[in-house]
């Protein structure tokens, strides 16, 4: 396993949006075991292999308290949404900044497993959340998005302010940082 490193916000390369994932193999598994170190160091509960420049349909989210329940999704569709919620969301690719989104309450997603295997899960809650703003990552889109222009511009100067100082660490992780 090795630590990645995540592209921040305005960086080009998180509007390329992954490819479907041929096959799962051993360098899959090597990408979602790189995947959910990088996120449990960063801290975070979420990351997507676009935010480390890996353009492949492949995310892994782990909500618990206790980071001992990861999940990995390859090429993942999330196939129903229902009702809406409004969540503080912030993100590993935009560092320090939290806003409110809404997404669906609940979802159903399909994917496949570390090993290949398909399955469904569905999800609600901050889960919910999470794998639906991961799944933005890999169709190019982020969380800042969903902002008004004016704090979107915001979020891009003072970013790009920071962007000298590549060694700043960013703050802990809150609900749907990803």
């Amino acid at each position: 396993m090795a630590l990645r490193q995540v592209l921040h916000y305005p960086d080009s390369r998180l509007r390329n949006k992954a490819k479907p994932v041929a096959v799962v193999d051993d360098d899959i598994r090597r990408l979602i075991d790189d995947l959910l170190e990088t996120m449990y160091d960063a801290p975070g509960i979420g990351l997507a292999a676009t935010q480390v420049n890996v353009h492949k349909r492949v995310l892994v989210v782990d909500v618990s308290a206790e980071h001992d329940q990861p999940h990995a999704f390859v090429n993942p569709v999330i196939e129903f949404t229902e009702g809406t919620q409004e969540r503080e969301e912030g993100c590993l690719s935009v560092p320090g900044f939290y806003e409110t989104v809404e997404r669906a309450a609940h979802i159903r997603v399909n994917a496949l497993d570390r090993d290949g295997k398909a399955f469904t899960m569905t999800a609600e809650g901050l889960l919910a959340v999470c794998i639906q703003h991961e799944c933005d990552h890999l169709d190019g889109k982020l969380f800042v998005d969903y902002l008004s222009g004016l704090k979107r511009q915001r979020i891009k100067k003072k970013l790009q302010k920071r962007a000298p100082d590549s060694s700043r660490r960013p703050a802990v992780a809150r609900a749907g940082r990803g």
